[in-house]
């Protein structure tokens, strides 16, 4: 994907407060910053406009510059670089690559988190939770606890299992992989943890998972499980593994479960975030947000074609079930 493809430049821009920014050229410029795929962006795209709508700032207010890099980690700085010279009024970063390269690249545009696999206080994006203080706040995902929840969900549903793949990719950091290494302790379960980086790491990834005889799969958080989870729920149903991720779009797509965030409100959480710094909030003074909607998608047509028998337990508690 080259440069001019991934990001959308219109017209010039000035240095100007926000207000006076929008006053001057009667739209916000907010960059959308995104390290997984085209595809992907829209839906995510639509949910954190609606809740820059649900604010108070409109439609005719907002001009969105997409910096969209793909999986392409190579094209992160440049694109930070790049919404950085449009001088945008604010920088939607997702995913910790995404808020390390803008960051980098400035510490005075205001920067909205969407971020579902750090810890922000110890990634030292923020000071605290409810005084951030520098130009980072937005969302983030209290994930020691949430992540034990996956094992043990894949335990019930497969009660022999001993040995559980775990698909990780580096460039999230360590917060998950900490947290799901502690937990395999507590459960008695083995894991056999598999970097997967770009796209074309995955299918081989599934084929080790089986070869080194995993019999369930946990992929954690990530733009680039996000960004292929047809593609992952294909490969698990061809390997034969009972898997389970935060996107739920996985379980609807044909794999077995998911359980995490309701995904579109949180990027509409954070839409109305933005909203309320594009009116004058100051990110250091705006406590983070961590996502309050949940969800614990069961595909029960895979768990026939995987030759397994969901316990009733399993059930009562799915807030979908396809069947």
């Amino acid at each position: 994907m080259r440069r001019r493809d991934f990001i959308t430049l219109i017209g010039g821009a000035a240095v100007w407060p926000l207000a006076a920014h929008a006053q001057q050229s009667g739209k916000f410029q907010v960059g959308f910053f995104y390290p997984g795929s085209q595809g992907a962006a829209q839906s995510r795209i639509a949910a954190f406009l609606s809740g820059v709508r649900a604010g108070g700032v409109g439609d005719d207010q907002v001009e969105l510059i997409p910096g969209i890099t793909g999986g392409d980690s190579t094209l992160l700085a440049p694109t930070a670089a790049t919404l950085v010279e449009r001088k945008v009024d604010l920088i939607f970063a997702i995913s910790p690559v995404a808020v390390r390269a803008a960051r980098a690249a400035t510490a005075t545009i205001p920067i909205i988190v969407g971020d579902l696999e750090s810890d922000p206080v110890e990634s030292g994006f923020v000071a605290s939770i409810s005084r951030p203080g520098g130009n980072i706040t937005g969302g983030f995902l209290d994930f020691p606890e949430f992540g034990k929840k996956w094992l043990e969900v894949l335990k019930d549903a497969v009660p022999q299992v001993s040995n559980v793949a775990v698909f990780w990719d580096p460039a999230t950091g360590p917060m998950q992989r900490k947290a799901i290494e502690a937990a395999g302790v507590v459960l008695s379960l083995k894991l056999t943890i598999l970097e997967v980086k770009v796209r074309a790491d995955l299918e081989p990834a599934f084929r080790a998972s089986t070869q080194q005889g995993a019999g369930a799969l946990l992929m954690l958080s990530s733009p680039l499980i996000g960004s292929n989870t047809k593609l992952c729920a294909e490969l698990a149903l061809t390997h034969k593994l009972p898997a389970v991720t935060l996107f739920t779009d996985f379980a609807r797509e044909g794999g077995l479960m998911a359980y995490g965030p309701n995904l579109m409100a949180w990027f509409r959480q954070q839409g109305v975030m933005a909203a309320k710094i594009l009116q004058g909030a100051k990110p250091a003074e705006t406590p983070i947000e961590m996502p309050t909607k949940f969800e614990f998608v069961l595909n029960l047509k895979t768990a026939k074609a995987l030759g397994l028998t969901i316990p009733a337990s399993i059930l009562l508690r799915a807030d979908e079930v396809i069947e």
